[in-house]
């Protein structure tokens, strides 16, 4: 995981810690995902009462059948209760069947737009954010986590609810029969009670911690499939497989232990309501001998008992489910409560591309992380004027990414300001700054899509000769000897491409855009004498018109600048032209020679 931003002063707020709530009051929050499902729930709720009073009938009905006509021997009769009883079992079956059909869909679709919303808040999230966390953690929160609220959602709150109105239907229906007896069968609530109490103690940090641990374990693949080239160079294969067998191993024991506490209170819920259902029997069958209970109500109240038998067991189960969608929403929430630390400031205006000229300076800006107290830029003031090429050269760590990542506000200066044509870029919507400074960075990243959607990915509108031109600047004409051309689908992270097919790709990406500020985080890295030289003729053409900002490492690259920036332990130590820094800056020089002798080494 990367290093903590610094807070800058308008950030002090929105990189706060998230404010803690309990487990249960994340789940509530879930609410606001309901809302828009509400006449659909509502007509939920309606059938699984529908489906509780079906199904609740037929025990009395069975009861004086057998004290009426079954006992006076009225077939007659009988047919009619027995036709009663086949149409309540067909109305409870035919609702049960409809009622899980909506249950489930609508649960599903609330879980697509909790992740639609969790996705889109986790790209509102500032780069400090995903370099902190772990890949693997996130992915188990879009999945895993909203899975186990959707679970719930779909079962475990419509078995709470039904339960609860099961349980009360039928104890009203047991009082109504029999009220001693009834009595006995609420005693038993006490120690379920007391074993319900425990429980939630237990299960909620034993499910948190396993969800954890599932954070980990997907956080280890993620890393060995991407890792997967440089483990087999290295041979180290069974180290990362033991690594990773650790890591399950624990997620396995977390999950033991989880089950262990639920199937103790499960056992113990099924144990007390059996016990229960003994003590009735024996004693409802010395009343029915001394003829203070009928066979019929002794019957019915012995069917209603048994139907609670479902539900009490059914509790624990219910109870887990409850437990793990808490957990998942507290995790969740974590990120949900995370507010972006760069974002729109009020009133934040929109700038029109043609009317934006370029000039891009740089009035005494610094930066840190925040877990560090060394600042990386010190003061850095720089101006770079409307369509002129400037180069960033300094020596390894002296803050020249994190200089270019600046302008389209990828970071925040933690002081300073930087101003785009006299306009401080934090007044500008993100959205239209990031239109107008466009950045290719040193490491490609491509996405698994065709090779056109990645090249019209910052510009859709993009027509087929926009996308011919770029890919003739970053000289990646090569993807016309794909197998579909443009429309060939590239892998994950473009790992089928090399490295210099990579970065040529990300590099016409950029140009497609046609911004008024390009961003080169030394862009020409991955590319061999021959191709940097005709990227570099080609870039020339480009930049003509636009406002550049270069990181160089290479001697070579410097070619393409009107003027040379060498940034020197956080601060600009000199400013101007390569012959004029070659004469005036030891420095310089001595920078220039060490990125040659990388290159030739």
């Amino acid at each position: 995981m990367g290093s903590e931003r610094l807070k800058t002063p308008e950030q002090s707020e929105t990189d706060a810690p998230p404010p803690r709530r309990s487990a249960l009051t994340n789940l509530w929050r879930i609410k606001k995902y309901l809302h828009p499902y509400r006449y659909r729930l509502a007509l939920l709720w309606s059938m699984v009462l529908l489906n509780i009073i079906s199904g609740l009938s037929i025990p009395p009905v069975v009861g004086a059948a057998i004290d009426g006509p079954i006992s006076d021997g009225d077939m007659r009769r009988l047919a009619v209760f027995a036709a009663v009883v086949a149409g309540l079992g067909a109305a409870d079956a035919l609702l049960n069947l409809t009622r899980r059909y909506m249950q489930t869909t609508t649960a599903m679709a609330i879980e697509a737009d909790i992740r639609a919303a969790l996705y889109e808040h986790l790209q509102r999230l500032h780069t400090g954010f995903h370099d902190r966390w772990q890949t693997g953690q996130l992915l188990a929160r879009v999945t895993a986590d909203l899975g186990m609220i959707r679970r719930f959602f779909a079962g475990g709150m419509i078995f709470a609810i039904s339960s609860t109105g099961m349980i009360t239907i039928i104890l009203g229906q047991l009082l109504f029969i029999e009220w001693r007896l009834a009595l006995v069968v609420a005693a038993s609530a006490i120690p379920l009670f007391l074993i319900g109490r425990g429980f939630f103690r237990n299960y909620l940090p034993a499910a948190r911690a396993e969800q954890d641990q599932s954070g980990e374990v997907a956080s280890a693949a993620e890393e060995a499939a991407l890792g997967i080239r440089a483990i087999k160079a290295l041979g180290r294969g069974p180290l990362m497989a033991a690594r990773f067998e650790a890591e399950a191993a624990e997620l396995r024991d977390r999950g033991v232990r989880k089950s262990l506490i639920a199937s103790r209170s499960w056992s113990a819920f099924g144990a007390i309501a059996s016990a229960a259902l003994g003590v009735v029997l024996v004693a409802g069958s010395v009343m029915v001998a001394n003829g203070s209970l009928s066979v019929g109500n002794l019957t019915a109240f012995i069917m209603l008992q048994l139907a609670l038998l479902w539900p009490i067991e059914a509790s624990g189960w219910v109870m887990a489910h409850g437990n793990e969608a808490m957990t998942a929403a507290d995790r969740v929430y974590d990120v949900f409560d995370t507010e972006p630390a760069i974002k729109d400031r009020p009133g934040a205006k929109v700038v029109d591309r043609a009317s934006v000229r370029g000039e891009l300076v740089f009035e005494g800006v610094r930066f840190g992380f925040e877990d560090d107290s060394r600042e990386v830029l010190r003061g850095v003031d720089l101006q770079v004027r409307p369509g002129e090429t400037l180069a960033i050269a300094g020596r390894t760590g002296s803050g020249k990414t994190t200089l270019v990542s600046l302008p389209s506000r990828l970071n925040d200066p933690t002081g300073g300001r930087i101003l785009l044509d006299g306009t401080d870029i934090r007044d500008l919507q993100l959205a239209n700054l990031r239109s107008v400074v466009t950045t290719a960075f040193e490491e490609a990243t491509l996405f698994s899509m065709s090779v056109r959607e990645n090249l019209a990915l910052g510009r859709p509108d993009a027509d087929e000769r926009d996308l011919l031109e770029a890919l003739r600047v970053a000289q990646a004409e090569f993807v016309h000897d794909l197998p579909y051309g443009l429309d060939t689908r590239i892998g994950e992270q473009g790992l089928s491409l090399s490295g210099g097919q990579r970065q040529r790709l990300a590099l016409a990406r950029a140009v497609v855009v046609k911004p008024a500020v390009l961003v080169l985080d030394d862009p020409l890295s991955a590319l061999d004498v021959h191709t940097e030289e005709l990227v570099e003729k080609a870039l020339e053409h480009v930049l003509k018109d636009t406002t550049a900002l270069i990181v160089v490492h290479r001697p070579s690259t410097v070619a393409l600048a009107d003027r040379v920036a060498l940034l020197h332990e956080g601060r600009i130590a000199a400013v101007g032209e390569h012959s004029e820094l070659m004469v005036s800056s030891p420095e310089y020089v001595d920078v220039l020679s060490a990125a040659s002798e990388e290159v030739s080494a």
